[in-house]
């Protein structure tokens, strides 16, 4: 069996992680998805809302804050990871998938506990993320070799394309000529950074925007004549959180009067259906976004990063031709044509990257 390991505090990993198990489920080879918050204390856990609001609403403390998950242990309960241990060897989880570094210390027990026990390091991003590079997560050579501990890159550049990848939908994309004249505007799980600033300047040159609002007091006031013409909004139901189950979140329009209808496909995430369609992405550079990108063969118009790696992610989009800063767009006279060279060049590399739960798979027949 295969254990994937993601965080519910970064959709950007979390999500990844449901793709990649449901994928492995879909050609038959048994998965467990374990969300680290379900084993923090509790009163660790509940301090995470607050925290998400406060850093939706300031980005500087945002980012200070990921500062500091480079020097705290993610301080998982001891009892909670010894009967999860146990779950895994009555299991015969024989694989590790590692999305959040903070995972690391529990792999690294149970691997060398069990000889034979693979673990794979899973980066959604291009470098390592603070939990991977935090003092919870570092380890050494010597114990890379005594767990067999292997990195995995999903952001690897190759020869002009992306190494690897796990698919989001088995459908193609979407062609250019059959797209909505529409942007995606986002700010990541958390709804973080400048989007919804972004947003508003697009708005008022008249641009229909999907934005994914992350929560309700960042939706224009009741009543269609409060928002934009061309402007819906979306959002997560902000009562659910990845801890309670292992579904895709739950998403819907937003009407004007503030209602929302929830649901949730099986099989992706449904954010995803508005990427599949829009022009472009208007969004920081976080990994998960940078894989739907490359899924749907939509362009990225870069807002500033939330930290250093999401700044390499920036770059490497940016070098690949997959995406564009902000504001270079903005000089261009926000050019569509730039946005359809970048689908092009997103489609070859589609159709070049590996899968990674194909290789699993591969791996696991021999």
């Amino acid at each position: 069996m295969i254990a994937v390991l993601t965080s519910g505090v970064a959709l950007g990993v979390h999500v990844p992680g449901l793709l990649l198990a449901r994928r492995l489920t879909e050609s038959g080879r048994p998965v467990r998805v374990d969300v680290l918050e379900r084993f923090l204390p509790q009163d660790r856990r509940s301090r995470i809302p607050a925290s998400k609001h406060a850093f939706h609403h300031d980005f500087r403390l945002a980012l200070a804050g990921q500062r500091l998950a480079n020097q705290n242990a993610a301080g998982l309960d001891e009892e909670a990871v010894r009967a999860l241990l146990a779950e895994w060897t009555a299991a015969e989880v024989d694989l590790l998938v590692v999305l959040s570094g903070f995972w690391l210390p529990a792999a690294r027990r149970y691997a060398a506990q069990r000889p034979g026990v693979r673990v794979h390091a899973c980066h959604v991003d291009s470098v390592a993320s603070p939990s991977f590079t935090s003092a919870a997560s570092s380890d050494t050579g010597a114990d890379r070799a005594r767990t067999g501990c292997r990195d995995v890159w999903l952001l690897e550049e190759d020869a002009d394309a992306i190494a690897r990848t796990i698919p989001v939908s088995l459908a193609e994309p979407v062609g250019w000529a059959d797209r909505d004249p529409r942007f995606l505007v986002h700010g990541g799980g958390w709804g973080m950074g400048t989007y919804a600033a972004r947003a508003r300047e697009l708005a008022d040159c008249g641009l229909a925007l999907d934005i994914i609002a992350y929560e309700r007091g960042d939706i224009p006031g009741v009543g269609a004549q409060a928002r934009a013409p061309d402007c819906r909004y979306f959002m997560i139901d902000p009562h659910w959180h990845p801890w309670h189950d292992d579904g895709f979140p739950p998403f819907g329009q937003v009407q004007s009067d503030g209602t929302a209808d929830f649901r949730r496909s099986a099989a992706h995430h449904d954010s995803f259906h508005l990427a599949r369609s829009a022009m472009a992405m208007i969004s920081k550079p976080g990994g998960g976004t940078l894989m739907d990108s490359l899924a749907a063969a939509t362009p990225v118009v870069l807002l500033e990063p939330f930290g250093a790696h999401e700044a390499h992610n920036a770059r490497l989009w940016e070098q690949l031709g997959f995406g564009i800063p902000y504001a270079a767009w903005q000089r261009s006279g926000r050019s569509r044509a730039l946005l359809e060279g970048m689908h092009h060049r997103l489609l070859d590399a589609r159709a070049r990257a590996t899968s990674y739960p194909d290789s699993l798979i591969k791996e696991s027949a021999r």
